[in-house]
């Protein structure tokens, strides 16, 4: 049996990749803290002696820690050496769960794997330089790179913090025009793709990137989506991100979004070709069931 150690298990990613590995019948060791329960183990992530003692004689460890976006630049740099160091130590392959943000904000419509890095936000930086640390290591190293999330619990994403938290009363906030693609992925999904990688990852380079498509929706698409799953009329408002600029005078984190507005300025999607080649028979949930589940959790309380 193979094993895998997920760090960062409580977060959003790690949370999913937990139980996609745990369904295809992988030994999974829960890593973080304030963590119970079975196979689990408490480890500050920026330890290297202790990650390297947590990671000894495991095949795979996702590296799911996110810290906090105003930390990004302190922490993120110690994670990745301490990861390095750990799948060094135990041979391991490291999976990541990449993002957008390595391609900038002049970033093209469709984003390949072969899309240039441009490091001209504070944390798109912070992405590029630990990608290529990992690709400088020689550690085996994949990264499945996805867009915003659709997720199954509550986890602070934008679909159910921003655009859909009173969907239930009729109300929905979208951050940016209506008519541009957004890339969107269904956590369970990716987490199930990243599965299915791990399964393979001697047949890929030392260093490899996928693009995980997942849905491209504009706006309207989404917005058209929620109605009909609600079965009901939206009032549809823009998100005055002014008011987010505000909260930004006191709020770090605040600040750090703001940063990242571009994102829903700029149509994109993310091309999931070499995936498919990679994974043939590997499908997504139908986009229907993604929002009627993620809606179903955020709106039981109405």
């Amino acid at each position: 049996m193979s094993s895998v150690i997920v760090l960062g298990a409580k977060g959003r990613f790690g949370r999913a990749a937990v139980h996609a590995f745990a369904e295809a019948g992988w030994r999974v060791t829960r890593a973080g803290r304030g963590l119970d329960g079975a196979a689990c183990v408490e480890v500050d992530a920026t330890d290297t002696a202790a990650l390297v003692s947590a990671c000894a004689g495991q095949d795979v460890i996702v590296n799911a820690v996110h810290p906090p976006y105003h930390h990004w630049v302190t922490t993120v740099p110690r994670i990745t050496q301490a990861v390095i160091a750990a799948a060094r130590a135990s041979g391991a392959t490291v999976m990541i769960p990449g993002n957008i943000y390595n391609y900038g904000r002049e970033m093209p419509s469709v984003l390949r794997e072969d899309t240039p890095w441009v490091a001209n936000t504070r944390k798109g930086g912070v992405r590029i330089r630990m990608e290529q640390a990992f690709r400088d290591s020689g550690v085996r190293t994949i990264v499945l790179r996805g867009g915003d999330f659709i997720d199954t619990q509550p986890s602070g994403n934008w679909f159910e913090s921003y655009i859909a938290p009173k969907a239930g009363q009729g109300k929905l906030t979208y951050p940016g025009p209506p008519d541009l693609i957004h890339a969107w992925a269904y956590l369970p999904d990716m987490a199930r793709a990243m599965v299915g990688l791990a399964e393979r990852r001697r047949d890929f380079d030392t260093f490899e990137e996928f693009g995980f498509g997942g849905y491209a929706l504009t706006g309207d698409d989404l917005i058209a989506l929620v109605k009909q799953v609600m079965g009901k009329p939206m009032r549809v408002s823009r998100l005055p991100w002014w008011a987010v600029r505000v909260m930004g005078l006191w709020s770090p984190l605040m600040r750090e979004v703001v940063e990242m507005r571009y994102i829903w300025y700029r149509p994109h999607q993310v091309d999931g070709t070499k995936l498919e080649k990679a994974l043939p028979d590997f499908r997504v949930t139908p986009v229907q069931d993604a929002i009627a589940t993620s809606l179903q959790k955020d709106t039981e309380a109405y």
